[in-house]
């Protein structure tokens, strides 16, 4: 009789387990975070990200700095239309201010 292989006892979805070990490490936030900075060309666009000079969150507010005038004013006039698609893209409030520099 074969002893049992301890790694192929349980299999699990390593999808839950990434999330278990972010939870564990109180690590979900800044991950989060992290996915909506790199996500900030694919939700709003080339053209913006191509303009856009440095992103970054800081207590859930998101910086954005922009090498365009023009278009920091449209965006600024937009912002909740820019926080509504993030929360339509992540599903939940990551951010609940944007502030264009």
């Amino acid at each position: 009789m074969k002893p049992k292989d301890p790694r192929k006892s349980e299999t699990l979805k390593i999808d839950s387990q990434i999330k278990d070990m972010l939870k564990t490490f109180r690590l979900e936030d800044k991950f989060k975070e992290t996915e909506l900075i790199a996500s900030w060309e694919k939700i709003l666009g080339h053209t913006i990200a191509k303009r856009t000079q440095k992103i970054f969150i800081r207590d859930r507010k998101l910086f954005v700095k922009l090498s365009s005038a023009p278009l920091k004013n449209e965006l600024s006039m937009s912002k909740s239309k820019i926080i509504a698609l993030l929360f339509h893209e992540f599903g939940e409030a990551v951010i609940d201010d944007i502030v264009f520099l």
